[in-house]
């Protein structure tokens, strides 16, 4: 039989810490070694029993929640789950713990705690899960001296629901490129070891990341003061430029249009898409039905199979595509769905992608 993965709550609050806890009671695949009502006490239980994933609130007496992940990632990288509030005061915390490696964040909110993590279980079991599994050297090399929340149960749509496919020739007529870039899980991260290694003139880059919303304009901001290129969270009718990357605001679609011979970003609501808003595989049907030969797509790390569909589908229309290898991803989830399928040409570490990148855009 396979052994439990091991988790230890650390949180001030003794309702999280049992909600949490009855949680993860119900999975025969998961138990709660320990809880601690703040990082110090955690420190010490620790010292005698490791668990296999932290779930670590932000705010907290003595230590609070980013000191103390990033004394985890330095001593012993662990995958951390943030269970932590949307409120705009934490939002820039929130987003300095995912540069510092924390696997994903859970969206707490500051009222009905307690029904929210009731209604939520699902989705805490299936993250704790996938933070057992995550590739924890990849995420040392990343944060060494540098999610979105799984989506609530729903039907899982495909890119159809937003844009439907169409058969017929695609006009590209122009020669401008650009560059599409899908990830999740651990996407923080890797997005900012690729853009900071870009010059200031590139191909224009369209971006879909997981995230939840108010955190993507946040992570734009942070990744423009670190790069050479322009980086924004998009808005409805944006120019794709070189030098330019743009990012999808989190609970809006984003797809590629064209003017002439300029392209353009439509940012448009819609439902879930392979249960995530906004959706990998509707930007890259998009860039497979307008920009065709003129784009490149490349799928990074993240659980699941957004994505997939839309790299073949950018590949059948003549685009490059890519796929991080498993070396280096957090989650060799998305990336491994469209090896499957077909869709990609190219695999390479992430190290590389800045390179193939600025090759493309020569």
């Amino acid at each position: 039989m396979a052994e439990k993965i091991k988790v230890m709550i650390v949180d001030d609050s003794a309702v999280v810490r049992q909600v949490v806890t009855q949680a993860i009671a119900g999975d025969p695949g998961i138990e709660v070694i320990a809880t601690a009502q703040d990082p110090l006490f955690a420190i010490e239980k620790m010292k005698t029993l490791w668990p296999d994933v932290l779930v670590v609130d932000i705010e907290m007496p003595r230590m609070d929640g980013l000191t103390f992940l990033k004394k985890i990632m330095a001593e012993r990288p662990t995958p951390v789950i943030i269970c932590s509030s949307l409120a705009e005061k934490g939002a820039q915390v929130t987003m300095e713990a995912l540069a510092a490696g924390a696997f994903t964040i859970i969206n707490k909110p500051k009222m009905g705690v307690k029904s929210f993590l009731q209604d939520a279980a699902d989705d805490i079991l299936a993250a704790i899960k996938s933070a057992a599994r995550a590739n924890m050297g990849a995420v040392r090399r990343m944060t060494a001296p540098h999610a979105p929340v799984p989506a609530m149960p729903a039907p899982k749509l495909s890119a159809d629901a937003m844009l439907s496919q169409h058969t017929g020739a695609t006009m590209y007529g122009t020669t401008d490129r650009l560059v599409a870039i899908g990830t999740s899980t651990g996407g923080t991260q890797a997005l900012e070891a690729v853009l900071t290694r870009l010059p200031g003139v590139c191909a224009g880059i369209v971006i879909v990341q997981h995230m939840p919303e108010k955190f993507t304009a946040m992570f734009a901001e942070r990744l423009n003061n670190l790069c050479k290129l322009e980086v924004r969270e998009a808005r409805n009718g944006d120019r794709v430029m070189p030098g330019r990357a743009l990012i999808a605001p989190g609970g809006r679609h984003m797809m590629l249009k064209r003017s002439g011979a300029q392209y353009y970003v439509e940012v448009a609501d819609g439902p879930l898409v392979n249960r995530h808003k906004p959706s990998v595989d509707v930007l890259f049907r998009s860039v497979a039905q307008v920009a065709g030969k003129n784009a490149l797509g490349i799928i990074m790390t993240g659980m699941g199979d957004d994505g997939a569909r839309g790299m073949k589908e950018m590949h059948n229309a003549g685009a490059q595509t890519m796929a991080e290898d498993e070396s280096t991803c957090v989650v060799f989830g998305m990336p491994k769905e469209a090896i499957k399928l077909g869709g990609v040409d190219k695999v390479v570490p992430l190290d590389r992608i800045p390179q193939e990148i600025v090759a493309y855009g020569v």
